[in-house]
């Protein structure tokens, strides 16, 4: 993230979506020894990596590279990673069987624990079935690009952290907390591939910024 947001303070004001997955791509390259690129090579799972969504103002594009999120006035966008809600589906069904009680599963989640070999397939093919900054060439075709007209938008960007995406931080930050009440597990009415652990608010990294254009 760090990489990643020193890349964009410092990248051309008119660069394009391709020039930069191609730069953030060298910026995250360079963190990494030279010895470690066959094996990073083989095994993209070990990679750093990254989901962002960019809004470039003079081109009037909003890209998003990875599973994130955003409003554009009232339509909703998103780019989720191929079998996700596959893996959602899979722990939520292995907890419904389970004859353990359900708070178990929010101190020792087994069942995300049975699926992480199926996750850990799934992340060999970033950057061959979806897009990720992870300093290899980014996979472009699964980059979603939305172009804007010239009326006034109201945007907001965000990660996959907000289950229900709202048009404030204070409505998105609700929905979770009543999700969080609700369902903890997130396995009935939001399905995610792990829970609200036992001491925590959230599920997931959280990022949010609301702007008009």
């Amino acid at each position: 993230m760090l990489t990643l947001s020193a890349f964009i303070r410092k990248m051309p004001r008119d660069i394009s979506a391709h020039q930069f997955c191609l730069g953030a791509t060298q910026a995250i390259r360079r963190r990494y020894k030279k010895s470690c690129l066959p094996r990073l090579a083989d095994h993209p799972e070990d990679r750093l990596t990254a989901s962002c969504i960019v809004f470039s103002r003079l081109r009037r594009e909003l890209w998003m590279v990875g599973d994130c999120q955003c409003l554009v006035g009232d339509s909703y966008y998103d780019n989720p990673k191929p079998y996700e809600q596959e893996l959602a589906e899979a722990r939520a069904a292995l907890i419904t069987a389970s004859p353990q009680p359900w708070d178990h599963f929010l101190v020792d989640d087994t069942a995300r624990q049975a699926i992480i070999p199926r996750m850990l397939e799934t992340m060999r093919q970033q950057n061959k079935t979806y897009s990720v900054i992870d300093g290899f060439p980014v996979a472009e075709r699964y980059v979603r690009i939305i172009t804007l007209d010239f009326q006034p938008w109201d945007i907001v960007l965000a990660s996959d952290g907000y289950p229900f995406l709202c048009s404030t931080l204070a409505q998105s930050e609700q929905r979770l907390t009543e999700q969080r009440l609700s369902d903890p597990l997130n396995i009935r009415s939001f399905k995610a591939t792990k829970a609200f652990a036992s001491g925590f608010n959230s599920f997931d990294d959280r990022a949010y910024i609301r702007f008009k254009v």
